[in-house]
């Protein structure tokens, strides 16, 4: 896992001190060693900060270029398929490192940017191809691995993270305010926008093509998740994906250094683990848990690593690590008000001290169907009661609107934003809150998997991934998640809802593939997402100190008596994203 960062300066040359500097802000990202290539003209550059797992040899040091020096490349993140690769590539390819990097020269040599179709892996990287004048920036299929960029008139400037676009002091800092509203609607800023002005994301499963010369930017959507539904035979769809799962894990453990995994004591940490376990490796593990709390996960982690004979490490939040949240806008660049984003800092943080990868369960519910609202509207969608199943017939459900209220972790629409914002900044309002949402409800798909759709773009895509990779990532860790695999989950979107989802069985598929494995109080356990008791965020008395003197207030942009409001209600949600937002201006923000 790197840091990776490039500019295109068409009125002046780069200044490679302060390039590096903008590199460096990427430290965490890749502490291990550093990297700049310049080109002929110096108007162009990339950079590289190194965490290593292949060929940790000064050979595998970046940017790398090919044989005749005439396309570079700047990578972040890991190609699991890339042995299989090699030996594809290996007649048409002088390769001189045995690192994943390579692998991507040689295969855009081979295959030009469609390139990215032969890979499986996460990854953001950028391809300067001199001959063609062209720069190429790609991002994953999932978005695990992030891809900023900024554009005007002259420059392009790329990075994994906003803080090193901003070391160029290029980019003015302008809050887009509608996008300060979409935080407050879904938890996050949904791609592709930031929340600043001009900033932009390259959007998951997508490339950018940019003439070199003109900087003009071509968008291509390079990956979309279909569907059908065949009706596959169960146990041949229970074995198919043992296989893939297993093959996915055992990719995602190569590397030159140990890997080691979160481990929550739920199915898809605890699967993960077993399927390495069942592959001769004893990996260390490492779980978080919350003090004074029944159903913490490190007490479940402990039982699974015991059954394992693995070794597991924990680290217990409590209500000081709450002050934690002074960290996180320095830690997430932009406003995630997710309510894991401490204690997924804390147990990277914890793995760090061990080692520099572990492996996590991300994507099991996406895949499996796996959350609460999943089934809630598959149920609804296929009611058990012949009354229920005739009112089906003529009430049917909005999706996005039940989708919406499902997320909303604190509801805001559009009237509500209007009592929390200054009136001047009413007109950033959208017309349609839920745009995003909308933008990515397939009507063609069947309910399940319409839900899970919008879960893979919308949830996970912007909020789950992000939050694990910066979180890690700021601890100098990679993560490798192997649930997220896209070939899995086209032989999932290729089946028949009915055959993988059961509703007496959570994520049936995996269970299925885990129940001879596991512990049975870890089988029986009830579903529990990545949070910890709700007492641990609802101490009025902290928000009330935390929000005494609101920037947000005193900038015109928050009234007070709509914190004053919430203050006096029982808890709300809506209050921990005021406060998330209030700490990222406090830190980012210098002028509104």
């Amino acid at each position: 896992m790197c840091g990776i960062i490039g500019q295109i300066n068409l009125n002046d040359t780069i200044k490679q001190v302060v390039f590096n500097q903008m590199r460096d802000k990427l430290y965490h990202r890749g502490p291990d060693d550093a990297g700049t290539y310049i080109n002929k003209t110096e108007h162009l550059a990339l950079g590289h900060r190194r965490l290593s797992f292949l060929d940790l040899s000064e050979k595998g040091k970046q940017p790398l270029c090919n044989n005749d020096k005439s396309i570079w490349l700047t990578f972040n993140g890991e190609i699991y398929n890339f042995l299989e690769l090699k030996v594809e590539l290996k007649e048409s390819y002088n390769f001189n490192t045995t690192t994943d990097t390579e692998v991507i020269i040689a295969a855009y040599e081979k295959w030009g940017i469609g390139c990215v179709n032969k890979l499986k892996g996460m990854f953001a990287f950028s391809i300067f191809d001199e001959n063609k004048n062209k720069l190429f920036l790609a991002r994953d299929r999932f978005g695990i691995k992030p891809l900023y960029y900024f554009k005007n008139e002259t420059n392009l400037i790329f990075a994994s993270e906003l803080k090193a676009i901003f070391a160029s002091e290029i980019p003015e800092k302008e809050i887009n305010f509608s996008a300060f509203c979409d935080y407050f609607v879904y938890r996050y800023i949904p791609s592709p926008k930031t929340i600043w002005q001009n900033i932009y994301k390259v959007p998951p499963a997508h490339y950018l093509e940019i003439d070199t010369n003109s900087l003009s930017i071509q968008t291509v959507e390079y990956w979309k998740l279909n569907s059908s539904d065949k009706n596959k035979d169960e146990q041949y769809l229970i074995e198919n994906i043992n296989k893939r799962l297993s093959s996915s894990i055992a990719q995602h453990n190569r590397a030159d250094v140990p890997i080691g995994s979160f481990l929550s004591g739920g199915y898809d940490s605890s699967a993960i683990v077993s399927y390495l376990v069942k592959q001769g490796e004893k990996p260390q593990t490492f779980s978080i848990g919350f003090e004074n709390w029944q159903k913490s996960e490190d007490n479940f982690a402990k039982i699974v690593a015991e059954h394992l004979c693995v070794p597991n490490k924990s680290v217990v939040a409590n209500e000081n690590s709450l002050e934690l949240i002074e960290l996180m806008p320095q830690v997430y660049d932009e406003p995630i008000a997710d309510i894991s984003i401490i204690p997924t800092y804390m147990v990277s943080r914890l793995a760090r001290e061990n080692v520099k990868a572990v492996m996590s369960g991300e994507g099991a519910d996406e895949l499996f169907g796996g959350y609460t609202w999943q089934k809630d509207f598959y149920a609804k969608n296929y009611p058990k009661n012949w009354l229920n199943k005739i009112k089906s017939l003529f009430q049917k459900d909005d999706t996005v609107a039940f989708y919406a209220h499902a997320m909303a972790m604190g509801w805001f629409d559009a009237e509500e934003l209007k009592k929390m914002l200054h009136p001047r900044l009413h007109k950033y309002i959208p017309k349609d809150v839920h745009w995003f949402y909308r933008k990515h409800f397939k009507t063609e798909l069947t309910p399940l998997k319409s839900i899970q759709y919008l879960d893979i773009k919308c949830f996970m895509g912007e909020l789950v991934l992000v939050k694990i990779d910066r979180a890690s990532m700021a601890n100098s860790l990679e993560v490798r998640v192997p649930f997220l695999d896209h070939e899995m989950f086209e032989e999932i979107f290729n089946t028949e809802e009915q055959t993988y989802f059961k509703q007496d069985k959570t994520k049936y598929v995996l269970f299925e593939n885990i129940k001879n494995d596991l512990p049975e109080i870890i089988l029986e356990r009830k579903k529990q997402g990545f949070v910890g008791p709700d007492s641990y965020y609802m101490n009025k008395n902290w928000y009330k100190n935390q929000l005494k003197n609101s920037i947000l207030v005193e900038n015109k942009i928050i009234r007070q008596e709509y914190i004053d409001a919430l203050l006096k209600e029982d808890y709300d949600w809506r209050i921990w994203k005021i406060l998330v937002m209030e700490k990222w201006f406090e830190k980012w923000n210098e002028k509104v």
